[in-house]
């Protein structure tokens, strides 16, 4: 027991890290999906498309690491690609290895020798991968990237894939050691996703929590493209944030990275298991809004709504949200609400136990005697609805899962929406489920017509 304790807590340790670095549009984003195995990173054939630094996790030959995406990275840049240069920084600061990533086709260029300076006075091992070599005369122009003077430059095609094997099998060997990997029923830091449309505060709520400028805030709407996980310690326990795009009005109406941002983003709310739904409390509700709930809902995760900018909010306006509350999140009175302002910190530290009381729903299991005495007593008092001249019968009940809570009755006959909305009302007066959406299917007996004997 002592030992698999031990590899337990070497397990838990934190994974080196390799952050991949270069100026605007030479590749890094698709390297990094070469490199994870997925299309994870947005790609777009402009530069600017990576703006915060973004992590996640890869394997190769059993060993895991951290593999860090960042923006384009110009020294002498100004404005918004200054701070996307900053966040790149701060990369190379906190990596273990600096994957430097040039494009063959161009050349060298002056970013990639301030670039290359940088790398140099920061002492950090660095794997020079020469990007976009698809062929074997490309390959004789990687040898012109000597003259940075950061070691051997590694001719790769990260569109292709031509030598990114090797190319891995090299950041290893300049990585430290690292946990191997393992599977099994351990579970990791919680997984909160921050959704809402754009530009109502998200990335000023992570940075709030994380204590630093982890993602980048800009007055500009859509400035966050990549999902951006953090590790955020709060009231005791580490929780995974992640900042997501802002989800758009129709998938339909995006074009190049924001359509694929989209999708990023309604793929790490499937990998979360609590949404915070940031609402701008100053302004009215929005059809978008409603829609961005009702996408967490069907996704069965927790709700949490968190109407941000409250320190703009005066009491007409306060006034004047409730009846937007009542009137448009009438389907969804169980969702928790917490008024915070991520640019203040105002009521920031009531998001933590907002999100375990819906983490603690979520895993709610009814035993099944409870369930149907309850059930039991409800429909004497309330029988459902009489359909096609008959009255349909709830012969038995369970639950069959949790995470998201989901029950089946066994029934006679259909049970209308109406009823199946009523009993689940009542079940969440009962047993709580604040929080959390509650799922409730039927199973209909089918009829068994006897023969008759002769």
């Amino acid at each position: 027991m002592a030992d698999l304790a031990a590899e337990q807590e070497a397990d838990s340790g934190p994974l080196p890290v390799v952050a991949v670095v270069g100026r605007p549009n030479v590749g890094k984003s698709t390297l990094v999906n070469r490199i994870i195995g997925r299309r994870e990173a947005v790609v777009e054939d402009v530069p600017g498309v990576t703006r915060d630094r973004v992590t996640y996790e890869a394997t190769w030959r059993g060993r895991r690491f951290t593999v860090v995406d960042t923006g384009g990275w110009d020294p002498e840049a100004t404005g918004m690609a200054q701070r996307i240069a900053e966040q790149a920084q701060v990369a190379v600061e906190l990596a273990d290895v600096i994957l430097f990533v040039t494009d063959v086709t161009v050349g060298i260029t002056d970013a990639d020798e301030a670039v290359a300076r940088v790398l140099r006075r920061a002492g950090k091992p660095v794997v020079l991968a020469a990007n976009k070599v698809d062929d074997q005369r490309a390959e004789l122009e990687a040898g012109a990237l000597w003259a940075l003077g950061i070691g051997t430059p590694h001719p790769v095609s990260a569109l292709h894939g031509r030598s990114s094997g090797d190319l891995l099998d090299l950041i290893l060997d300049a990585l430290p050691e690292a946990p191997e990997q393992r599977f099994g029923p351990e579970r990791g830091p919680r997984r909160i996703a921050l959704v809402g449309k754009p530009n109502v505060g998200k990335s000023s709520l992570l940075n709030k929590l994380a204590g630093e400028e982890r993602a980048l805030v800009d007055p500009m709407a859509g400035t966050t493209r990549d999902p951006v996980d953090e590790l955020v310690e709060l009231g005791g326990k580490t929780w995974r944030f992640i900042d997501t795009a802002g989800i758009r009005r129709r998938d339909r109406e995006l074009q190049g990275a924001d359509f694929y941002a989209s999708l990023r983003t309604r793929a790490a709310l499937e990998r979360s298991e609590v949404a915070v739904v940031l609402i701008d409390a100053s302004d009215p509700l929005t059809e978008q809004d409603l829609r961005i709930i009702s996408l967490v809902v069907e996704t069965g995760r927790c709700v949490v709504v968190a109407f941000n900018k409250w320190d703009l909010v005066d009491e007409d306006r306060r006034y004047y949200l409730e009846k937007e509350i009542d009137r448009q999140l009438v389907r969804i009175p169980w969702a928790l609400r917490v008024n915070i302002s991520a640019k203040t910190g105002r009521h920031v530290d009531r998001l933590v136990p907002a999100i375990e009381r819906a983490l603690d729903s979520w895993a709610t299991r009814v035993p099944t005697s409870r369930l149907n005495a309850f059930l039991t007593e409800l429909i004497q008092a309330t029988p459902p609805p009489v359909r096609g001249g008959k009255q349909p019968k709830i012969l038995f009940a369970t639950q069959a899962s949790v995470e998201p809570p989901k029950f089946v009755l066994f029934t006679s006959g259909f049970l209308e929406d109406t009823y199946r909305r009523f009993i689940e009302r009542r079940l969440r007066e009962e047993f709580g489920f604040a929080g959390s959406p509650v799922e409730i299917s039927m199973k209909i007996r089918e009829k068994r017509f006897a023969k008759k004997r002769g």
